[in-house]
C-alpha cells in the first residue's frame, strides 16, 4: 500500500463514521442543518433573498404562496419569505443576549451561593425562589413595561426571568464539586480560595450549566416571540417573527400564510433546538 492509499484510509473511516451517525440520528442531523440555515439567515440574509423586506407593491397585496413569493405577500404587498428571513436576526439576537446574560448572571450567583454558603447562600436562593414563583411571561411583561420596548429590553427582561434556573443548577454543581477530594488536595497544597474557585470549582461545575443553556434556548425564543407578538419587541415595519405572526392575525381567514409560515418557522426552530440540546445534554457531565 502506497503512502497516498494509507493516508486515505483514516479519511474513509471518518467519513463512514459520520455517515453512520447521520443514518442513526436523522432527526439530529436535520435539526442541525435547520439551525445552521436559520443562523445563516440571521448573518447574511441577502444571500437567501433579493426582495426588500420593507418594500411593498400594492398590486401584489395578499398574494398566496407562489414561485415568485414562496411564502406569499402581506397586506402591503411585501414578500413574506424575505420578511421571515430578515426577521431571523432580531429574533435570534434577543434570544442569544437573553441566554448569555442569564447564563453569566446565574453562574455568578450560583457560584457565590454554593461556595460561600451560610447566610449569603440563604439570601440569594430566597431571591431566586421569588423569581421562580412568578409566572415567567407575566414577570417578563412587567419588566419590559418598566424598562421600555425594543429587542434589547425584551432580551434583558427575559434574561432576568431565566436567571433563577441557571443559578440553582450552578449552585448544586458547586456544592458537589467543592467537597471533592481534589479540592481538599488543592487546599492541602496551600492554594488560595480564589484560585481554587477559578481553576478547579468553576471549570468542573459549568458543564451542566452549558447543557441547560442549550435546552433553554427554545423556551427563551418562545418567550421573546410572545413578547414581540404582544407588541413589546421591534417596532413595525421591522420584521421580527413574533411581530409577523401578530400582524397576520387580522387576516387569518383570508390569508392563512401570514401567520402560518412565521409561526411554523418559530415552531421548527424551537423543536430543532430542543433536539440538539438533548444530544448535548446526553454528553454533558462532570469532567472530574
Amino acid at each position: 500500500m502506497n503512502e497516498y492509499a494509507s493516508a486515505a484510509v483514516p479519511v474513509r473511516r471518518r467519513a463512514l463514521r459520520v455517515g453512520g451517525g447521520l443514518v442513526r440520528a436523522p432527526g439530529l442531523t436535520l435539526s442541525g442543518l435547520l439551525l445552521a440555515l436559520v443562523l445563516a439567515w440571521a448573518l447574511v440574509p441577502g444571500r437567501f433573498t433579493s426582495q426588500d423586506p420593507l418594500l411593498g407593491v400594492t398590486a401584489d397585496r395578499l398574494r398566496p404562496p407562489s414561485g415568485r413569493h414562496p411564502f406569499g405577500t402581506d397586506y402591503l404587498g411585501r414578500d413574506l419569505y424575505s420578511r421571515v428571513v430578515h426577521g431571523a436576526a432580531p429574533s435570534l439576537k434577543a434570544t442569544a443576549v437573553a441566554v448569555a446574560v442569564a447564563l453569566v448572571a446565574g453562574a455568578v450567583i450560583g457560584t457565590i451561593a454554593g461556595y460561600l454558603g451560610g447566610w449569603i447562600d440563604t439570601a440569594l436562593m430566597r431571591v431566586m425562589d421569588v423569581l421562580l414563583a412568578i409566572p415567567g411571561l407575566l414577570l417578563a411583561l412587567a419588566l419590559v413595561s418598566a424598562i421600555g420596548f425594543g429587542v434589547i429590553h425584551v432580551a434583558i427582561a427575559v434574561a432576568i426571568v431565566s436567571v433563577a434556573g441557571f443559578a440553582r443548577v450552578m449552585r448544586a454543581e458547586v456544592l458537589v464539586v467543592r467537597n471533592a477530594m481534589f479540592i481538599d488536595a488543592a487546599r492541602g497544597g496551600g492554594a488560595r480560595r480564589g484560585r481554587i474557585l477559578l481553576t478547579h470549582v468553576v471549570p468542573n461545575a459549568v458543564g451542566p450549566l452549558l447543557a441547560l443553556a442549550a435546552l433553554d434556548i427554545g423556551s427563551v425564543l418562545l418567550t421573546v416571540s410572545a413578547l414581540s407578538f404582544l407588541g413589546f419587541g421591534a417596532a413595525p415595519p421591522a420584521a421580527e417573527w413574533g411581530q409577523l405572526v401578530a400582524s397576520g392575525q387580522t387576516y387569518l381567514y383570508a390569508a392563512w400564510w401570514l401567520t402560518t409560515f412565521p409561526g411554523l418557522t418559530i415552531a421548527l426552530v424551537v423543536l430543532a433546538t430542543n433536539r440538539v440540546a438533548r444530544a448535548l445534554e446526553a454528553t454533558a457531565g462532570p469532567s472530574w
